[in-house]
């Protein structure tokens, strides 16, 4: 645990992830890890006509009997688990950012940390033979991968992490509920489902993102939901009392204002929608875990593990 990055050593990383992710799995990891063969089966994949000099020991004696020709089965490892990783990559995921110098936060924002935070879960999934997918949304679907174990899908993904988190894209909103439900309809059965959001949901639409979470277990899908923020400013609203300008990174709209206007009215509605959230996770058996952007991986690593243990 003390190998662990510090914030500060993650952030000039920036988007360098693959040794990131290395160096944080290194320090949080040694000797925690299965056996990467620990729990392999093999499933089904199709019937091959036989070849002189195949092996019979998987010939479908029940399809020559049927057709009185010889097919072998035909069977692809199934890795021990199929992780799909979903970031929400809409606007506000770019909090903070400073629109004067869109530099100064791009390595400690809400999106490189999911991205980082993304980057150092994969790298154990291929450690652990484990295959794993990348789901990249806001208003629609922008990337999807299947999941796969090999180190040429682990680098691709890496490099689409890198390309989000050095080109912010402003006014994108989000719609967090469709786009779960794609996912629940759409990869492996019985995944695992790692989800990086900030919720930024209107509050009448509350009821469509607890139906779309609802889903991804309906699909007997396992579930993680980070819900990522900033905590100090997006939650607690711990502004000075001054004058501010806030504007809605996802429509441009501004609103000019002091915090101690509405401080206790925001931090109230917020309070809710999330309660509101984890105890629609804690009904749906959802493992729903705060993370703060400025506490580091330990919360995203610890909740893995402790998930990954759990599913054997």
């Amino acid at each position: 645990m003390s190998q662990i990055l510090e914030t500060q050593d993650i952030r000039s990383l920036g988007s360098n992830l693959e040794l990131l992710a290395q160096q944080v799995v290194e320090g949080f990891i040694v000797g925690m890890h299965r056996s990467p063969f620990h729990g392999f089966s093999v499933e089904f994949a199709e019937h091959r006509l036989y070849n002189t000099g195949d092996t019979t020991r998987h010939i479908d004696w029940k399809v020559f009997g049927r057709t009185e020709k010889l097919f072998t089965k035909r069977y692809e490892e199934e890795t021990n688990l199929r992780c799909q990783i979903v970031i929400d990559s809409s606007s506000t995921m770019y909090y903070p950012y400073d629109e004067k110098d869109p530099g100064k936060y791009r390595y400690a924002n809400k999106l490189c940390f999911s991205a980082q935070a993304a980057a150092v879960l994969m790298n154990i999934l291929r450690k652990q033979r484990d295959a794993f997918g990348l789901t990249l949304f806001d208003e629609d679907i922008r990337f999807k991968s299947a999941a796969k174990s090999s180190t040429i899908h682990y680098r691709l993904l890496l490099s689409k992490l890198a390309e989000l988190i050095e080109n912010p894209q402003l006014n994108r909103q989000t719609r967090l509920a469709e786009s779960l439900h794609q996912i629940a309809e759409s990869i492996h059965r019985r995944s695992l489902v790692v989800v990086f959001s900030d919720v930024m949901e209107s509050p009448e639409h509350a009821e469509e993102v607890f139906s779309a979470l609802q889903h991804l277990r309906y699909a007997k899908h396992e579930v993680i939901f980070f819900h990522v923020t900033d905590k100090k400013s997006e939650l607690d609203f711990a502004f000075e009392n001054r004058p501010y300008v806030f504007v809605d990174m996802e429509t441009g709209e501004e609103v000019k204002l002091q915090p101690d206007q509405v401080r206790d009215f925001y931090t109230k509605q917020v309070k809710t929608f999330t309660e509101q959230l984890r105890l629609k996770c804690l009904q749906f058996k959802i493992d729903f875990v705060e993370a703060d952007i400025n506490e580091g991986f330990i919360p995203i690593l610890q909740t893995w593990m402790t998930k990954r243990t759990k599913m054997g």
